[in-house]
């Protein structure tokens, strides 16, 4: 516990731990106590959670402090740190969400709360947020403003009903909600939301792209040779042509559509679909290596029903390890083929050309920053 809140003045660390899960107390009721720490709160013995739930759970008042004093309480050990509360919201809403996403509560508890430091991703950007990723990247873990903290509030219903109609939703897998202050002098609060990883996977991600449908200062601001991997891509960025499997893009389009009418009616914007590639061949260096196919002409992929084919490589794979193809589902590790192409400029409109360089890769995309509200600020930002 002392690491955690250690770092709390100095949220840029990389040293960030989440209190490591300590020995199972007692659950307090509601009126004497909230609940203990996030291990504590995940780990321990439950009854089983339903996943229909009553309109109080969703209660942005819902929400439990409990006091984390240095000699320790009732319901809560000893530390060597300074006084702090620890907070929930929620609680009841993120456990069935848990469940709903199949998560297993000692797996997470140990993820999130085990020995091993979080690794920070990145420095703060424009939201002045910090993300950090568990040490197996199964989750991520983003700190919020309180302005976000209240949009997922407000939404945290529909969302809920939302991804438990849909199974293939795109949009971000939320796991916990929960803020942390410490008392005395410093008054240091921290809101932060525990989210899924969309690149937790055991490919190589080899390109990623940041896409919102948008033109507008949307292309990297690092020059070429200072790009490798990790380099988050843009709109004016990307340069391949995605082809899926016929009935997979059909799949894709209907749940984007689903999944953008819900943020429409929640008032959320400037959300971006994040898209991750692996490509099959690669050398050491990090150099693409085409397939050597080339575009079928004359409106032929069109015309061959479902096309394209899933490639040999892709074959072979399944007939050795059917599991693989088990683990396919709309947005992860799908296999697909991307065509290199080349931006050019007819009058006012950029268009891509297709090379005719073709690459076997594995895609994963998702719905992502979906907490920004379509407030007075940017309606006055639009105007």
């Amino acid at each position: 516990m002392g690491r955690f809140l250690r770092v709390l003045p100095e949220m840029g660390s990389s040293r960030f731990h989440f209190p490591s899960p300590p020995n199972p107390y007692p659950y307090p009721s509601k009126k004497t106590s909230p609940i203990p720490t996030l291990s504590h709160a995940v780990g321990r013995q439950a009854p089983s959670t339903s996943l229909d739930l009553k309109a109080s759970a969703f209660d942005p008042k819902e929400k439990y402090w409990t006091r984390f004093p240095p000699e320790g309480s009732k319901y809560t050990p000893p530390h060597s740190s300074t006084e702090f509360k620890w907070k929930d919201y929620c609680p009841l809403v993120f456990r069935a969400l848990r469940k709903l996403f199949k998560v297993d509560a000692a797996d997470y508890m140990l993820s999130i709360c085990g020995n091993k430091a979080l690794r920070e991703l990145s420095s703060p950007g424009k939201s002045g947020s910090f993300f950090y990723l568990s040490s197996d990247d199964r989750y991520m873990i983003k700190t919020m403003k309180k302005a976000e903290v209240k949009v997922l509030l407000r939404m945290l219903s529909a969302y809920y009903n939302h991804v438990r109609a849909f199974d293939n939703t795109l949009v971000t897998k939320f796991f916990g909600l929960h803020s942390v202050k410490l008392t005395g002098p410093i008054q240091k609060k921290v809101r932060f939301i525990i989210m899924g990883n969309l690149f937790c996977t055991k490919y190589t991600i080899h390109r990623r792209f940041d896409l919102k449908g948008s033109s507008l200062g949307r292309t990297t601001d690092k020059p070429e040779e200072e790009m490798d991997a990790s380099t988050i891509l843009k709109d004016l960025d990307l340069n391949f042509i995605f082809r899926l499997q016929k009935s997979w893009f059909q799949d894709f389009c209907r749940q984007v559509d689903r999944d953008c009418e819900f943020l429409e009616n929640e008032r959320i914007m400037d959300y971006s679909l994040l898209v991750g590639l692996h490509f099959r061949e690669a050398s050491k260096a990090g150099d693409l290596i085409p397939s050597g196919a080339r575009t079928p002409i004359g409106g032929e992929e069109h015309e061959n029903d479902g096309a394209p084919r899933l490639s040999r490589g892709d074959m072979d794979q399944l007939l050795i390890d059917p599991a693989w193809w088990a683990s396919i589902r709309l947005g992860t590790n799908m296999p697909a083929r991307v065509e290199r192409a080349i931006r050019k400029m007819e009058g006012e409109v950029q268009t891509m050309e297709p090379t005719g360089e073709f690459y076997e890769v594995v895609m994963f995309f998702g719905i992502i920053d979906i907490l920004q509200d379509y407030d007075i600020s940017k309606k006055l930002e639009h105007a």
